[in-house]
């Protein structure tokens, strides 16, 4: 299903937008019997509350959208869809210009309704699921388009999280970047199985050979002009944890282990649809953490494609193994930035919650950037510390660098200090993500989600000069 506002041929039902202290003042313009009704059903103006107001005494049915306060504001991303999530079945318009209404700018009309075009995803491939009731006009100051395309690419991000992994493995999980790659005229490029130790990718082929669909690395490009971008996705696709296997209610969710690859392919969704002037490169490690014969081991010393050692103290820390291979390849370009993206560790889930996506950087600009971007997306991000003392951490006593390091401190910040290593001089910013909204909020259906990814694509011109 595609996300598309209501076109602006139909009969629509004329919708405000009031802030909680601005009803008394609207209502005071209004007809007594619609003075009565809104008293009658308790509408105060509070954030995300909704009321119809049928046809009486000579006035069209009307409806009223609450904008709350903007303490509430700052509790509650997305009042608008909150809003929509609760009217009755019908076509809405929102009526910007009137009087003692919620006066938006251009970037709070756009989030509000991109909020409600995301309160219309569904997941239907093994459900039917009902529409939602209502849907909107989009206002005339509005760049549709645009908002549609942002709503198109988190509905991709949600959807490849969201299928398990019988049906989004390696395999499944190409053939979505082959269409991406054919929709936008990328070229593409795939290397898997033996073909990976040829291209010096071990530690990928390493950690996906034990699974039945054979590892890869997926290389896709768009763009021949402008600054580099390369985005790096760690593409999970299950994660057993290995032979250092996971209990049972920490497996259930793995199938949100290629959440960092399904959120690159997100942003990089919204950046050909707007036809940024970049040069864009996405790589996705491809592969499953499986239970065989041929499984890597606890104490294994493996190698990587930038040369350093790395001993193996835990299969379940495989996503920044199989990343360290396609950051390394991702320095080899010279890009002018590198972002990776990955579901990748428990402790970041304990410093911040699952709301917030946090981010590496040893750039001061860049982080302000994308903190700048981040509110007016709401798309909440949070920096976290390349805190050099830890370095000592991950370096044991028998190779270059330990996977999973012994204690339990700091595993997010350790972790990645890990992947910096093998992004070699390249300006790099990584983000530790969640890619899953345990309980449903406006415009947030529990599942799968885009996390950071309005936020970087707001923050592009910045962080790239355009």
């Amino acid at each position: 299903m595609a996300p598309r506002f209501a076109p602006a041929t139909e009969t629509a039902v004329s919708l405000y937008l009031i802030e909680q202290d601005q009803l008394q003042s609207w209502l005071s313009d209004q007809p007594a019997p619609l003075q009565d009704w809104v008293a009658t059903n308790d509408f105060t103006g509070g954030a995300g509350q909704a009321l119809l107001v049928p046809a009486s005494d000579g006035f069209a049915p009307i409806a009223l959208a609450g904008y709350g306060t903007a303490a509430q504001r700052m509790r509650k991303r997305f009042t608008l869809a909150g809003a929509a999530e609760k009217l009755p079945k019908g076509c809405y318009q929102l009526q910007t210009g009137s009087p003692n209404v919620a006066q938006l700018d251009a970037e709070a009309l756009s989030t509000e309704c991109l909020g409600w075009l995301l309160s219309q995803y569904r997941f239907t491939r093994y459900k039917n699921a009902a529409p939602m009731a209502a849907s909107l006009i989009a206002p005339a100051e509005l760049d549709a388009p645009a908002v549609e395309a942002l709503a198109a690419a988190e509905y991709l991000t949600r959807d490849l999280i969201n299928t398990p992994a019988a049906d989004m493995g390696p395999a499944q999980l190409e053939e979505v970047v082959q269409a991406l790659a054919a929709e936008f005229e990328a070229s593409i490029g795939v290397i898997g199985g033996a073909d990976l130790l040829e291209a010096n990718l071990p530690l990928i082929h390493t950690v996906g050979r034990a699974a039945e669909q054979t590892p890869r690395l997926i290389d896709m490009h768009w763009g021949s002009s402008g600054p580099k971008l390369t985005l790096v996705g760690k593409g999970v696709c299950f994660d057993t944890g290995g032979l250092n296997l996971k209990p049972g209610a920490s497996m259930g969710l793995m199938k949100k282990d290629m959440g960092g690859a399904a959120n690159v392919l997100g942003l990089a969704r919204m950046i050909m649809a707007a036809g940024l002037p970049i040069q864009l490169r996405v790589l996705i490690p491809a592969v499953e953490n499986s239970v065989s014969g041929n499984a890597f081991r606890p104490g294994d010393v493996l190698n990587s494609r930038k040369g350093l050692t790395v001993e193996i103290n835990n299969t379940d820390a495989e996503g920044r193994l199989v990343l360290a291979d396609a950051l390394t390849l991702a320095d080899e370009g010279e890009p002018d930035l590198v972002i990776s993206m990955a579901t990748l560790t428990g402790a970041a889930r304990v410093a911040v919650g699952p709301d917030l996506a946090p981010f590496y950087t040893d750039h001061d600009a860049d982080a302000a950037a994308l903190t700048r971007s981040a509110g007016p997306q709401a798309d909440p991000v949070w920096r976290m510390p390349f805190h050099a003392p830890y370095e000592s951490m991950i370096e044991p006593g028998i190779a270059d660098l330990d996977n999973a390091p012994s204690g339990g401190f700091a595993g997010s910040i350790t972790a990645a200090l890990f992947l910096r290593r093998f992004a070699g001089d390249s300006r790099y910013m990584h983000f530790d993500i969640y890619g899953w909204t345990p309980s449903a909020a406006p415009a947030r259906p529990k599942g799968g989600t885009g996390q950071g990814c309005r936020a970087l694509f707001a923050a592009l011109p910045a962080l790239l000069g355009l």
